[in-house]
């Protein structure tokens, strides 16, 4: 009894000392969890994925990009990936990192996932952290899909009720400042509140503190660029708007979290900041006068920065996909001599039975398992259909869906003009493009074909349909493209 009255006391005393310890050490237990981002009404998620490689496009024409293989963007798409792996697999996105040789302090997020950094951000970064903090918060734009909820409805259906939403007056640039982005004078605007900002803030901790960088750096970063600013502030802080007292907000979120043992900086972060400091470098005003002149998009295509053929999401880092095609054997994609048939709403067409057809927003993937990567495709065949409004002829609509694919792909070339063939008793036209695919060799992507078919359907729209390969594995694959196209039945 004594024994028992005894841890009775101790009991009550520990109860006590519980009750007055203060709230924020009792919580810190549990990990901070990224937050349930919601669903914009106006884009889907393979929308805006859609939309992000068309303004991708439009960036590669009007700013100069490192291409892949620079050490430069090799650490920065490094570094993303480590943060990507930390986002659930749910919630991820096919994220690009792409280094842009501007001197201005600036980062942007287009919809879907791309993500540009520009080398004066890393040039001005005391540290791995800072920078990863930078990249984070422009992730956890993407993640919450900030663009797209302040999306007008009307402006997407617009977009996608054109061919790839590239038919309509004023191309992709009009498309995208329906959109609220505005590309030119050597920057890029974002649309972004302060509560949008402040949530980035807040996600964006999250994001480095399981990747274990300390969230103070990301408030340090704009504390630094406000105090050497004088006032005026780089393009970073007007696209950026400070939602309040960063540094205390971020302090506050981070209060009661486990303490960890974080990462400040790295040999590699060293080495790619002399990289940044010796690298030649443009002003906002050097880049919107070579806009003008076509300089960046000649520039990019020659040092290989262009973006992948068909939507490759060259960069991309996303648990679920979006990142290059493993290097893979012909056998591994090899056609099965058995077919099987997809039944559309407005088509049906047999394929190989060892391929996977794949329904998405923007029409059909049917391909080898091997050759794809998220949105990625390195063999296989797309499908999709859409109006042209203005075009008054088949000749017409192939041209204009022929200029859409290469505005939203600048290294893409047609390589010869659309001529008439016949799918199963229908008039239609064929023309062969060439690219860039999504496989490498020696860090250099493969030459590609894509065979691109239109085909009238009943409704007064256009079926199209891409076949797509590397340039030395294509006449292979033909016969069993030829038998696909062979079996296609429209509506």
């Amino acid at each position: 009894m004594k024994a028992r009255t005894l841890s009775t006391k101790i009991l009550a005393l520990f109860l006590a000392a519980l009750m007055a310890m203060p709230a924020g050490l009792m919580a810190a237990t549990a990990e901070p969890q990224l937050p349930n981002p919601g669903t914009p009404r106006a884009a889907s998620k393979d929308q805006q994925i859609q939309l992000g490689h068309q303004a991708v496009g439009e960036v590669y024409k009007q700013f100069p990009v490192l291409p892949d293989s620079d050490p430069l963007t090799r650490y920065v798409q490094q570094l993303g990936r480590r943060m990507v792996s930390v986002i659930p697999q749910q919630y991820s996105w096919p994220y690009q990192f792409h280094v842009i040789p501007e001197k201005e302090i600036n980062a942007f997020a287009l919809p879907g996932g791309p993500i540009f950094i520009n080398v004066g951000t890393i040039q001005a970064a005391d540290n791995e952290a800072q920078l990863a903090g930078v990249m984070a918060h422009e992730m956890s734009h993407v993640y919450m899909q900030h663009s797209a909820k302040q999306m007008p409805k009307q402006a997407v259906a617009q977009i996608f009720a054109g061919i790839l939403g590239a038919v309509l007056p004023g191309g992709t640039a009009g498309n995208l400042a329906r959109l609220g982005v505005q590309i030119g004078a050597g920057t890029i605007l974002m649309k972004y509140s302060r509560t949008d900002e402040a949530q980035a803030d807040a996600v964006g901790a999250i994001i480095m503190y399981k990747a274990g960088y300390n969230p103070k750096a990301l408030a340090e970063f704009f504390q630094k660029l406000e105090k050497e600013s004088g006032g005026g502030g780089p393009q970073f802080l007007s696209d950026h708007p400070n939602p309040g007292n960063r540094y205390q907000a971020i302090s506050d979120e981070i209060r009661n979290w486990p303490p960890k043992n974080y990462v400040s900086d790295s040999p590699s972060f060293a080495s790619a900041r002399q990289e940044a400091i010796r690298m030649k470098v443009y002003t906002a005003q050097e880049i919107a006068a070579g806009a003008k002149q076509g300089t960046w998009a000649q520039q990019n295509q020659r040092s290989g920065a262009v973006p992948r053929t068909m939507g490759d999401a060259s960069g991309g880092t996303s648990p679920g996909g979006g990142g290059a095609v493993q290097d893979v054997s012909f056998k591994q994609i090899q056609p099965s001599n058995r077919f099987t048939t997809f039944q559309g709403n407005d088509f049906s067409i047999s394929y190989p039975d060892n391929w996977r057809a794949v329904t998405g927003q923007g029409g059909v993937t049917i391909a080898p398992p091997a050759g794809v990567s998220g949105d990625a495709i390195a063999y296989g065949v797309m499908i999709g259909e859409g109006q042209d409004q203005n075009a008054q002829s088949l000749d017409q609509a192939t041209q204009d869906l022929v200029q859409s694919l290469q505005q939203s792909n600048p290294g893409l070339r047609a390589t010869g003009n659309p001529s008439r063939i016949r799918v199963n008793g229908l008039d239609a036209r064929s023309v062969y493009l060439s690219g860039n695919s999504p496989l490498q060799n020696n860090d250099q992507p493969l030459a590609e074909r894509d065979w691109l078919v239109t085909v009238p359907i009943s409704n007064g729209g256009l079926a199209y349909l891409v076949f797509v390969a590397p340039e030395k594995d294509f006449n292979q694959l033909r016969p069993a493209y030829e038998k696909m196209l062979g079996s296609l039945q429209v509506r």
